[in-house]
């Protein structure tokens, strides 16, 4: 599975409070890793493949940007992941011979790891610490920003041995073009229908997914507006079966991932945990594909 875009790096995601691009050497506001402010366009080409051993530090960043402070190892959530390595894929630049061009050479590290699409078990593996880590997190989070029935529901859902419940994951870096989703999530698939065959336990009713948005608060009359860091993420927020949400500005730096400003309206980080039916998956993937060729 491959995909190839051309990626103006320029649109990464950058601290909004600095309009000149140019702005001088001397300010010491931290900006998201992610950033550049070039104005080349560098041409890659993305592939997906299982993960390895060494991606570990690669899929960790990625977790780490998700959960942010929260106290989960993703050190070896991420071991978790590469272990199971019969699912999920990780997107990475294709193994070409020849650069094409020293700006493409220079601004992509070789074994830079631009996303993870995967799926832990989090009823089988339950007593790994970073799964346990999680399994907490989720329930404080819940008991605190989400209404009491939703917080009942999640815990029913989560002490459940019974019924397999899988945390879809799903990140990668904020301006690789959402398509490369559909086949990533095809693929995972047809990988998990693979396990199952195989009497392995991914046979789950439910999938948790964690997601990443910043809100464009209410001002002036104007209703408030949520910008999703992963655009399959807005469809698959109104197909979840229920969800709640919280502001994680208080875990974030300033300039990195804290609050934006666009314009004159604040742009305020949140997490948003969707609960979804495993068995739509394969509809909910037809649906991203269609929602993001805007059909």
């Amino acid at each position: 599975m491959s995909a190839s875009k051309q990626k103006k790096l320029n649109k990464m995601e950058v601290d909004p409070n600095d309009e000149d691009s140019t702005s001088s050497e001397d300010d010491d506001d931290e900006v998201h890793p992610d950033a550049y402010r070039g104005n080349e366009e560098v041409q890659i080409d993305f592939e997906g493949r299982a993960p390895v051993d060494p991606d570990a530090q690669g899929i960790s960043q990625l977790l780490q940007r998700l959960f942010l402070r929260a106290h989960i190892n993703c050190n070896q959530m991420a071991d978790l992941i590469i272990a199971q390595n019969y699912v999920g894929s990780v997107i990475c630049q294709c193994d070409d011979e020849e650069p094409e061009s020293e700006t493409d050479d220079d601004m992509v590290e070789d074994g830079t790891v631009f996303g993870i699409t995967s799926v832990l078990n989090l009823t089988a593996k339950k007593d790994q610490p970073s799964i346990a880590q999680l399994r907490t997190y989720l329930l404080d989070r819940a008991k605190a920003h989400a209404s009491g029935a939703v917080h009942e529901q999640l815990k029913a859902i989560l002490e459940n041995d019974q019924c397999h419940t899988g945390f879809l994951v799903n990140e990668r870096f904020i301006n690789i073009p959402a398509q490369i989703s559909v086949p990533l999530l095809q693929n995972l698939q047809q990988e998990i229908e693979a396990a199952k065959a195989k009497k392995m336990k991914f046979d789950f009713d439910t999938l948790l997914l964690l997601v990443k948005f910043y809100r464009k608060e209410a001002k002036k009359g104007k209703p408030a507006e949520d910008n999703y860091t992963n655009a399959e993420d807005e469809l698959l927020s109104e197909r979840a079966k229920f969800s709640f949400e919280y502001s994680v500005a208080s875990e974030t730096d300033s300039g990195m991932s804290g609050d934006w400003l666009e314009g004159d309206a604040v742009m305020t980080p949140y997490r948003k945990l969707l609960v979804l039916d495993a068995k739509q998956l394969p509809k909910l993937t037809k649906d991203i594909e269609s929602f993001i060729n805007g059909e």
